[in-house]
């Protein structure tokens, strides 16, 4: 199960985070539905060649400052 919840509305805000720091990442690439926070997880390893540890971390800290624009 996945450490994080992401709303739809909150991954619009998230997305844009994640492509400004992997900008090769398309939109197709990070789609989301709601309640796949594991696929997510699962497809941005592969994607950004990272741990788990390290892309949970990343969206979390994305979602606890989410009108920063910084990720």
């Amino acid at each position: 199960m996945a450490e994080i919840t992401i709303s739809d509305k909150d991954w619009q805000r998230v997305k844009i985070k994640v492509q400004r720091k992997y900008n090769h990442l398309t939109d197709e690439q990070l789609q989301y539905t709601p309640g796949d926070e594991e696929g997510l997880i699962n497809r941005l390893m592969a994607l950004i060649n990272r741990d788990r540890k390290y892309v949970v971390f990343t969206l979390k800290k994305a979602l606890v400052n989410i009108d920063n624009n910084r990720l």
